[in-house]
This record gives C-alpha cells, sequence and structure tokens, in this order.
C-alpha cells in the first residue's frame, strides 16, 4: 500500500521540479526522497517523473496522482487536527499566512493579543502573495490565510474582518490642502507607484485607477510598501496607501495622504480557511479576536483624523 509519506515526497517534487529542493523540504536526503518515490512508481506500475540530466519534470499520470495525493495529504492533516484540538479552542500550533501589505501593520498588534488570550496556542508566520498563500493553504500546508477578498477558491471559506479604505498617497510640496478630497481624474498612470506583479494591492489600484482615456503605462515598481513610499517621498510619483498601513508607513513629513471622494476606494481583508478544517472554530476565534484587536471599525488613525479636519500633521 501506497504511504503518506511517499505522497508527500511527491507532492514536494511537483511543487519544486528538482529533486534537491523537494529532499530539502522534506528534511530528508535526496537518494531517499528519490528512493521513495522509484518505489511509489512500483507500486502503481507507472513512471510519475520524467528524470532528464539536470531537470526533471512530472509525466501527465505523475501530476495527476500528486494532485489528488495533495488532496489526501490535506485531509489527512484534517484528520489529524480533528483528533488534536476537538474539545479545545486555540492550542498546539497555526500555521497563519498573510500578505506582505498587511502582515507589517497588524500582526505587532495582533500577536500579543493572541498570546495572552490563548497562551496554549503558537503561531507558524508565512509572509508571502496572495496566490502563494491560497495554494498552500489548500494543500495543507497552512492552516488559515490573512488577506484581502474575495478568494477565487471554491475550497476555501472564509470570513470578513475589515474595511481597509485607500488613501492617495503624494508628496508632501503637492499643491492641494490636505482637506481636499480627489478622485481617479486627479492620478496620473504615468505617475503611479505600484508594487511588482503578483501583489494583489497592485491589481486593486489598476482597478480602481485605470482610466481608458489615459496612456496606463506605469514606469516603477517595487516589492514591498515601505519602498514604494520612499519614492513617493522622493517626489517619483503618487501611490496608493491602505489606511491600515499609515501609522507606520504614512509617518514620513515627506509624505502627504489624501482622501477620496466617496465611495472611497479600498480593498476587504478577511480571514480563510479549507472548508474540511476541523479548526473552524477556532479560526472564528481568532477572526474575533483580530477585529477586537485593531477596532478599525471605530477607531482612525490619527493622520487620518488629521487630514479629514485639515490640522497640522505631527
Amino acid at each position: 500500500m501506497i504511504t503518506l509519506r511517499q505522497l508527500r515526497y511527491l507532492t514536494a517534487v511537483a511543487e519544486h521540479r528538482h529533486f534537491g529542493r523537494a529532499a530539502d523540504a522534506c528534511a530528508v536526503t535526496q537518494p531517499a526522497l528519490s528512493m521513495q518515490i522509484r518505489e511509489l512508481e512500483k507500486q502503481l506500475g507507472v513512471d510519475l517523473v520524467e528524470r532528464r540530466p539536470g531537470d526533471i519534470a512530472l509525466t501527465t499520470i505523475g501530476a495527476e496522482v500528486a494532485q489528488r495525493g495533495q488532496r489526501i495529504l490535506s485531509e489527512a492533516r484534517d484528520l489529524e487536527d480533528f483528533a488534536r484540538h476537538r474539545g479545545r479552542l486555540l492550542t498546539g500550533p497555526l500555521q497563519l499566512g498573510v500578505i506582505p501589505t498587511l502582515a507589517p501593520y497588524v500582526l505587532p498588534k495582533i500577536l500579543p493579543a493572541v498570546q495572552a488570550r490563548y497562551p496554549d496556542l503558537r503561531i507558524e508566520l508565512r509572509e508571502t502573495q496572495t496566490k502563494v498563500l491560497v495554494d498552500e493553504l489548500v494543500r495543507g500546508a497552512l492552516d488559515a490565510v490573512m488577506l484581502a477578498l474575495p478568494i477565487d477558491e471554491a475550497e476555501v471559506e472564509t470570513i470578513r474582518l475589515f474595511d481597509d479604505p485607500f488613501l492617495l498617497g503624494v508628496p508632501a510640496d503637492d499643491p492641494r490642502p490636505d482637506t481636499v478630497r480627489v478622485t481617479t481624474r486627479d492620478i496620473d498612470p504615468q505617475q503611479l507607484i505600484l508594487l511588482e506583479e503578483g501583489h494583489c494591492l497592485r491589481d486593486q489600484a489598476l482597478a480602481y485607477c485605470a482610466n481608458p482615456r489615459r496612456d496606463n503605462q506605469l514606469g516603477l515598481g517595487a516589492t514591498s510598501l515601505a519602498t514604494v513610499m520612499q519614492m513617493v517621498a522622493n517626489g517619483y510619483g503618487v501611490t496608493l496607501v491602505p489606511r491600515v498601513a499609515v501609522d507606520v508607513d504614512g509617518r514620513d513629513e515627506r509624505v502627504k495622504l489624501l482622501r477620496f471622494a466617496a465611495p472611497e476606494p479600498g480593498r476587504t481583508i478577511g480571514l480563510g480557511w479549507r472548508r474540511t478544517s476541523p479548526r473552524k472554530v477556532d479560526f472564528v476565534a481568532l477572526g474575533q479576536l483580530v477585529i477586537e484587536t485593531l477596532g478599525l471599525g471605530a477607531a482612525t488613525p490619527p493622520r487620518l483624523r488629521q487630514a479629514a479636519s485639515g490640522g497640522r500633521r505631527s
């Protein structure tokens, strides 16, 4: 009978397309992993991997077996969670994925509150882009993910945490007063600085700012919101700033934050998990703690209050 170990090794090969990297990911030697893959091929009576000099690829059957094996591994993980966490709220390890445009701004506030209320919970963090997080969630490498909704994945269940409006970040010498309300017509696409491909914040900005009457060619891109804000501060252009990032990346006096006219653009942040996971009660409790800790529905960051009132930024 095939084993979960063999399936785990095959899915690692499918992910990394390299025996050495797959072995490292599984914390085994490359010969041990290769031997288990060959044993799996022998048991199934088919070739799963095309072995070529300096390269490997999964056969058509191998790709299908890896995909089915991933579902089996995910269900095995859910079975283990069901037995381990039954009747105990938020205990043990929890692999949590968070997008980069959220992690630096919410985790420093959330983690102390989680530790105080659920001392037996051990959160293991993974910060990367949305597509990677969702893929890892579906295949069982993560337990839950915090990202922008909606998620286009039928196997993932989500709850809404909070709305995160956008502001327009411009150089401080921009002639518009703090009290002005801007629209997409006020944004020159050639001056719009965005994160690199793969970040959902980039896609959201493009969806809001796209204007068929203008040239939408973008000349700059960056890997972090902090880098984008430095570009704005030094006069390279403008950008959209999530409200949740204002108290961290919006402190630079070389940057002015302008609010948008209603309806304000923004994103909805949520928490997602596999529909098959038996830990839904854990994730709902975690989501409620996030909402309670951040209090974004009731509180307005200081710089936003000042921008709305026309007061001097401190």
